[in-house]
């Protein structure tokens, strides 16, 4: 597969990665055509395999390549701490000033006049654009192998996503080809940062490390700040460890197999 993707153009092939992680969005919100609820247990559960997929891509296929083109030791250390702090503080601000609506820990980000469904899409916005980001300066670095594990690992836990915020649109009682395309729609602005990573690590190859690093710190803030803690809100924390435990080793061995 690295093979056959390599002989196409490297920006193509990246664009065509993130869209097809941000298409999972959609997938994951097939199942509202067939049931209005999900148990509480099973949907904390798959939120934590989400998290985990995303702790292990940030480790794997972002911080520890950000250390190496970073020069690798001390050097490479210091550039990739700066790259996650900047990353995170990044997501911090938007998250902070953007007004948005979390399926359990309710708005955030300042009052606003807007309705329920678009702070719902400004939250899913927020989570998915660094996501989309990650993959592009994945397969911006050049290494199709790890812009690959990106794009299908960020795929994986776009799908518990995409059903956790239909499940909550359902609840303000949109119809369910409302809810699908508006899920599938917010998993789309991740092609935009996949560009926009994939772009700039082309024209300015020397900040790469930097880049790998801004997407984890960025990837980091969102798996602590909005994906944990709502997994944490309905007592079913110890299934959603497990999730993330199980996450984690799945997307390790895909990285270290795929890489």
């Amino acid at each position: 597969m690295v093979e056959f993707l390599g002989q196409y153009n490297i920006i193509t092939v990246g664009i065509i990665g993130s869209i097809l992680a941000g298409v999972a969005t959609g997938i994951g919100a097939l199942p509202i055509f067939f049931t209005r609820k999900v148990p509480d247990v099973i949907l904390d559960g798959l939120l934590g395999f989400a998290a985990g997929v995303m702790l292990a891509a940030t480790a794997f296929s972002l911080i520890i390549p950000a250390i190496e083109y970073g020069g690798g030791g001390v050097q490479g250390a210091v550039i990739t701490s700066i790259g996650i702090f900047i990353g995170a503080v990044f997501l911090d601000l938007i998250d902070k000033f953007s007004p948005h609506m979390h399926r359990v820990l309710g708005e955030e980000g300042g009052k606003t006049t807007l309705n329920k469904i678009w702070l719902f899409i400004i939250a899913i916005t927020i989570h998915n654009f660094p996501e989309g980001l990650a993959v592009g300066v994945g397969f911006g670095s050049g290494n199709i192998a790890s812009g690959m594990s990106l794009a299908i690992g960020i795929g994986l836990q776009n799908i518990p996503e995409g059903l956790a915020v239909a499940l909550a649109l359902l609840r303000e009682n949109y119809s369910r080809t409302k809810v699908f395309f508006i899920a599938l729609a917010t998993g789309l602005v991740e092609p935009i940062g996949g560009l926009l990573g994939i772009s700039i690590i082309q024209v300015a190859k020397p900040i790469l490390p930097i880049g790998l690093a801004f997407a984890a710190g960025a990837m980091l803030f969102v798996i602590s700040d909005e994906i944990i803690p709502e997994t944490h809100t309905r007592g079913y924390q110890r299934i959603a460890t497990y999730g993330v435990i199980i996450g984690f080793i799945i997307m390790m061995i895909m990285d270290t197999t795929l890489g």
